[in-house]
């Protein structure tokens, strides 16, 4: 008999989610994903002005803010056929690169590292041990024995005052946990610097942008006044400290993130569990060109299937029989109509929810559960993020990611199919910073050449004016945010917004069952996993954060004191 574990909410997210999963002997033998709070941001930007909606849609998330700003700035310019100036466009590449390598350092040490560390037992580590491996896998200068010792005394003051403060609620001691005590205290060393590493990346933002988050973009270009000459623009000693910052930031991720990534990885490699789909979408991004030819990505595009990696399908975001969203297990409706598929530009943010209030006790799985649709691309579910660039990235023979991918599975021993795991979408993400670091530093180089050519144009206000509109028009921007392929649809009626729908990465990866009966990748992946204590479920933590989920990209808005589901209301 099937016993049902909960974890609800699941901590060290953006947003709330809850897992249910059916324990058989031992093992997983069905799980599902049920977002618990609604979005409603779609229906808040109708009739407004199309330059104003990146503003409101920003807000859909705390952490990757920018991310939503720039996909609707690219779908009003898809629609409106507006070109952007080749500085802004630089600008923009170098904003989205900055809040890749922020969200994928702090995801991996700040959210998803105590799912492989044992913080507690970094207690027992010999910090001359430490430092020896430290300075074995980097030449990352603090690495000294006197270094690790001061931060074990500091976590031993930590437990000895019995208040654990943001080490709080681990399952330490978990017998899942394989690092040796001195890989523990290693990673809790550099979780504690990348706490003050992260503050200084985001810089970027606040120099180009104005402010961290939410940082301000503009319809036609970027609102940045470059001009080396004035007190009041973005000089050269602004452009330097950006500089600094993408050089402070690679050293990070090549001397601290990536070794630690391999060294606690080659302790895990026989943890393959957490696969699933194997399905991988991939919209593609950061151009060198101009963001409609897609040849100029540095993320390729393309959809592979069943893991299999000698075929690459073809994706577009605008081909109404490609991408659907599904809602027969999701608490909407269309048209009136329970079921059914709708591409996004014709989708609906429609509430239906009569059923039971949270909390509960279980999700009723065979009706609607969840505030998440299930997108499906020609109704195969489908994963995205990290994992899924790397494998079509790699299976499009792209040297870059060939070489890096190749490299890393020799130094943990592994074969290129294990990477369709949890481990794998976690090492994943590690190597993705170090190439997209990379491009960070060669797009800075070419917009400081720019400049010095002449060249500080950021802004093109030819189509600025409405008078220059067509009376009717629709269009998409997407790009790769930190989670995956983000979409953002918008139908342009009379100057304004007629029609507005986001689909998110974690929309994807945690949809709920469709119409066929196929699982979301969350579902599927935890799907046979063994758990060693059904009270303590390590594994499903380990699991779903190795997507690094965004509920609040997903859905929007509740009252965290009384628990109800807040109800929009317009007009």
């Amino acid at each position: 008999m099937a016993n049902r574990i909960v974890v609800d909410p699941v901590t060290r997210i953006e947003g709330h989610l809850r897992i249910e999963a059916d324990l058989k002997d031992g093992v997983i033998s069905k799980a599902y994903s049920s977002g618990t709070s609604i979005r409603g941001l779609e229906l808040i930007v109708r009739d407004r002005d199309p330059r104003d909606v990146w503003a409101f849609v920003q807000r859909i998330c705390g952490v990757c803010t920018s991310t939503h700003a720039l996909a609707s700035i690219r779908s009003v310019e898809d629609a409106l056929d507006i070109k952007v100036p080749k500085n802004a466009s630089l600008i923009r590449n170098i904003m989205n690169e900055a809040i890749h390598i922020h969200d994928h350092v702090v995801h991996f040490y700040h959210l998803h590292a105590f799912d492989w560390v044992d913080v507690l037992d970094a207690l027992n580590a010999d910090p001359n041990e430490t430092s020896k491996l430290a300075q074995s896998i980097s030449d990352w200068p603090k690495s000294s024995p006197g270094y690790f010792a001061d931060v074990q005394s500091k976590v031993k003051k930590v437990v000895d005052s019995g208040q654990l403060g943001i080490f709080a609620n681990g399952y330490w001691g978990h017998p899942e946990y394989k690092l040796p005590p001195e890989v523990n205290l290693l990673a809790v060393a550099h979780y504690l610097e990348a706490l003050d590493w992260q503050k200084e990346v985001v810089k970027i933002h606040t120099i180009f942008g104005g402010k961290n988050p939410h940082p301000h973009y503009v319809v036609g270009g970027m609102a940045t006044p470059l001009d080396i000459n004035s007190d009041n623009g973005i000089h050269a000693e602004r452009l330097m400290h950006v500089s600094q910052i993408i050089d402070e930031a690679r050293e990070f991720v090549k001397k601290v993130y990536v070794p630690d990534l391999l060294a606690i990885g080659s302790f895990y490699k026989e943890w393959l569990h957490g696969g699933g789909l194997n399905n991988y979408l991939v919209y593609g991004d950061f151009p060198t060109g101009d963001i409609r030819d897609v040849d100029t990505y540095r993320i390729p595009r393309g959809i592979i299937l069943d893991g299999k990696l000698d075929k690459i399908y073809q994706v577009d975001p605008k081909d109404s029989e490609q991408i659907k969203e599904f809602i027969d297990h999701s608490w909407y409706t269309y048209e009136g109509k329970e079921t059914g598929g709708k591409h996004p530009w014709g989708g609906e943010t429609t509430l239906n929810y009569t059923g039971p209030k949270p909390p509960y006790d279980q999700l009723n799985v065979e009706e609607k559960y969840s505030w998440l649709k299930s997108p499906r691309w020609k109704e195969k579910p489908m994963e995205t993020g990290p994992l899924a660039r790397i494998m079509v990235g790699y299976a499009s023979g792209r040297e870059d990611y060939v070489q890096l991918v190749d490299d890393a599975l020799k130094k943990l021993n592994i074969p290129l199919e294990a990477l369709q795991s949890a481990l794998g979408r976690t090492v994943a993400r590690g190597l993705e910073s170090i190439l997209i670091s990379d491009w960070m530093r060669d797009d800075m180089d070419q917009l400081l050449e720019n400049i010095k050519n002449g060249d500080q144009t950021t802004f093109d206000r030819s189509k600025w004016e409405p008078d220059t509109w067509p009376k009717e028009a629709k269009g998409v921007g997407w790009l790769e945010a930190p989670r995956g392929s983000l979409g953002h649809w918008i139908e342009i009626e009379n100057q304004k917004v007629k029609n507005y729908q986001a689909v998110v990465p974690t929309t994807w990866n945690a949809s709920p069952i469709d119409h066929n009966g196929n699982q979301g990748a969350y579902e599927a992946s935890l799907q046979n996993t063994p758990i060693a204590d059904p009270n303590k479920p390590l594994e499903i933590l380990r699991i779903v954060h190795s997507f690094d989920p965004c509920l609040a990209c997903a859905v929007h808005l509740t009252d965290l004191e009384t628990k109800e589901l807040t109800e929009i209301k317009l007009g």
